[in-house]
């Protein structure tokens, strides 16, 4: 790799990006209005649906497992599942085989559970956690700034390329010694520190208004964002190897990036959806950067406890950057 070249095209392709005015307004202003208004709509107590956690088979009819309008979640391991009742991610947790309960004594929905589940006749013995609850925004903020990040890294990069080659520029920069290798590096690192950088802002101006939860590192949740952009700008890389028709790159990148917006557990907890989906959910990289920053920002993880994010994360950044510059042309 020639050093000069790489970084006279990573610059130009930086003042491309912060010329325009309206798309780094964009990428800005979009995750803070999400932000903000789910911080405004979500901060009340009031839930309309209950969440419990059941382990085991009732040994008998227990009239309390047919009561409507509650989610009944099965749980193989408690250890796992009572700290979600003290972070009211579940407001009652049953074990059917020891004939005892959890509720959180903070926990407004663990109170009116506990009365019907002493109306309907259940005689389990009583548990208590308590917890600070998790607001929701503090739940959503990483699914939002994920979010913002792989669209910023698909059509920022995928989109911008296909333009370039629709547009004749990368036919004229095949006349130059540019390598391919050079000018698709210049574009990931160039698209990697935008996004980082308006990300960290973003985070840091929300939080001085929302302030989230925070238990973890920064250096390890910048690690998980650093990450998580690379694999979703190599996915980009893919789609813009070879096309040249924006309509079509359009669709594709559309393609790929909702199912991630729905599947990756952005807007809504996936515990209680279908076995399948779970696994599908497993091979989208935005699943992995939600749940790693999570886990973070939430319970304070440290790079131990989510090393099997990072290496999924590293391991699609390897395959998705190599498919994408092996399938590289110019025109």
């Amino acid at each position: 790799m020639n050093l000069r070249r790489f970084t006279a095209t990573l610059a130009a392709r930086n003042r491309e990006f912060l010329r325009d005015r309206m798309a780094l307004s964009w990428n800005i202003l979009l995750p803070v209005l999400i932000v903000m208004g789910f911080a405004f709509a979500f901060t009340s107590d009031n839930q309309d649906l209950f969440k419990v956690g059941v382990k085991g088979e009732p040994a008998g009819a227990l009239a309390f497992l047919a009561v409507e309008h509650i989610s009944f979640i099965p749980i193989d391991d408690l250890a796992d599942a009572i700290p979600k009742v003290e972070r009211h991610q579940l407001d009652m947790l049953l074990d059917l085989e020891r004939q005892r309960y959890w509720i959180n004594r903070t926990s407004a929905n663990g109170y009116i559970l506990e009365r019907l589940l002493t109306a309907t006749g259940g005689s389990l013995s009583k548990q208590t956690v308590s917890g600070k609850e998790i607001r929701y925004v503090d739940w959503l903020i990483p699914g939002v700034l994920g979010m913002n990040v792989m669209f910023s890294s698909l059509f920022g990069v995928g989109y911008v390329i296909v333009r370039y080659r629709k547009n004749g520029v990368l036919k004229r920069l095949k006349a130059t010694p540019l390598t391919p290798f050079e000018f698709l590096s210049a574009q990931v690192v160039s698209r990697l520190w935008l996004i980082v950088m308006v990300t960290s802002l973003v985070y840091a101006g929300t939080n001085l208004f929302v302030g989230f939860r925070m238990h973890g590192s920064y250096l390890t949740l910048l690690l998980v964002l650093t990450l998580g952009t690379l694999s979703m700008i190599s996915l980009g890389l893919i789609i813009a190897a070879r096309m040249a028709n924006e309509e079509a790159a359009n669709g594709l990148l559309n393609m790929l990036s909702w199912p991630m917006m729905l599947l990756s557990g952005v807007w809504f907890s996936l515990e209680g959806s279908p076995a399948v989906v779970q696994q599908l959910a497993q091979l989208l990289p935005l699943t992995h950067l939600t749940t790693a920053a999570r886990a973070v920002m939430i319970d304070g993880a440290g790079l131990w406890e989510i090393r099997w994010h990072l290496a999924v994360l590293a391991v699609m950044t390897g395959i998705f950057m190599a498919l994408g510059a092996r399938s590289f042309r110019w025109e």
